[in-house]
């Protein structure tokens, strides 16, 4: 068919890449053949996922920004492109949270979600955005979320930030497909990770969440490793973007 799921000689950043999604991604780019720069908030804070990814036999790189910092985001887009001399996939997967009522939310905690959930993902995809143009070739995928489509409760900041990064990859989508930049974006639904601990271990919550969804069971951050290699890839080269829900079938109840 002449499809190829292959990333052989391709570079990668993956932001959040410490644990979680953010490290089964980049691990699912290293075995397709990708090498990867793996970015997270400390200095160090990528070993695990690193030593991973040596093990695949490809080369791992680490770069670390607090993302609530522009000048931080900055300065970490350009150590990822002296690492690699250029960056062909980017996955913007790093993001936080805060909980509150909406009627006493703090203007503090909207802005720094705001700045590292939307402003700097749209800053990363500028910069590395502008180079993929020139190339006339690159993938973006942005990690979006159910709260992409819904409100969800006490989080305003996270769900506004949700929606409108669903919204900046068709708008990047829109000017970016002509010039064979593909941006698109994965909707994860409920997965084991450290995130969502406590939510597991409620059983009443864990509960009522399980029941809804049709597969039966919550994810496992190995059940994107398909959805971002797919994005990443020559195979997904007419897909321009989508917001690709990988959910267990959670938003189809």
């Amino acid at each position: 068919m002449g499809l190829s799921f292959r990333l052989d000689g391709k570079n990668a950043l993956v932001t959040g890449a410490s644990r979680g999604l953010g490290q089964a991604m980049a691990c699912a780019l290293a075995e397709a053949g990708a090498d990867v720069v793996c970015a997270s908030s400390l200095p160090g804070g990528s070993d695990e996922t690193a030593d991973r990814i040596r093990r695949l036999g490809r080369l791992a790189w680490q770069v670390h920004a607090d993302l609530s910092d522009s000048t931080a985001v900055a300065s970490m887009a350009r150590a990822a492109q002296e690492h690699t001399g250029r960056i062909d996939i980017l996955v913007n997967n790093a993001g936080t949270i805060r909980r509150h009522p909406a009627t006493d939310y703090p203007r503090d905690d909207w802005e720094h979600v705001i700045e590292t959930n939307l402003n700097a993902v749209f800053d990363l995809c500028k910069h590395f955005g502008r180079r993929m143009v020139e190339r006339r070739t690159g993938k973006i995928i942005n990690v979006a979320s159910l709260l992409s489509f819904s409100g969800g409760i006490t989080v305003p900041a996270y769900t506004a930030s949700k929606h409108a990064v669903a919204g900046l990859t068709k708008a990047l989508a829109n000017e970016w497909a002509v010039h064979n930049v593909q941006v698109n974006a994965i909707a994860p639904g409920y997965f084991r990770t450290d995130n969502t601990q406590a939510l597991q271990d409620d059983p009443e919550r864990s509960g009522a969440i399980s029941a809804r969804i049709p597969a039966g069971r919550w994810g496992d951050p190995e059940d994107l490793g398909g959805a971002i290699v797919f994005l990443a890839s020559d195979a997904s080269n007419y897909v321009n973007g989508h917001v690709l829900v990988v959910d267990g079938g959670w938003m189809a109840r």
